[in-house]
This record gives C-alpha cells, sequence and structure tokens, in this order.
C-alpha cells in the first residue's frame, strides 16, 4: 500500500503510522477508493503524510485536511 512506502521513507514513531494509516484507510473509504495501487492511493497518501508532518495527530482531522487539500468531496454513503 502506498501510505506504507511513504512512512517507510520517513522518521516516524509508532504512534505517527498508527494515526497515518487510520486517517489512509478512513480517507480511501471515504472516498470509496477499493483499488489500493492506483496512482490516486499515493496522491492521498501523501497528503496524508503531509498533513501529519504539522503536527496533528487525531485521524479524522487528519483525513479531511488530507481530503480537502487535495479538493476531494466524500462520497454519500
Amino acid at each position: 500500500m502506498a501510505i506504507y512506502r511513504l512512512i517507510a521513507r520517513g522518521s516516524f514513531g509508532p504512534k505517527e503510522i498508527e494515526v497515518m494509516t487510520a486517517a489512509y484507510e478512513g480517507a480511501l473509504c471515504a472516498v470509496a477508493l477499493t483499488d489500493r495501487n492506483g496512482p490516486p492511493t499515493e496522491i492521498i497518501a501523501k497528503s496524508i503524510v503531509n498533513v501529519t508532518a504539522t503536527g496533528e495527530r487525531d485521524p479524522e482531522k487528519i483525513r479531511e485536511r488530507a481530503l480537502n487539500a487535495l479538493g476531494i468531496r466524500k462520497t454519500a454513503a
């Protein structure tokens, strides 16, 4: 998965990794993205890492900020 490749390149602790993973999974579900190997997942993963790098640690806030930064809106449930 894209998020794991990016996390491996960075210097994140266990808590940050847990938070980023939760935000990433939530973001993919929020936009109904099922192909976990496509380019959109990489873009979302990078956005998740960027938001986490600002110091945010709430997975829901990270997810929302990352998707908003990309101009992506959640799909209707």
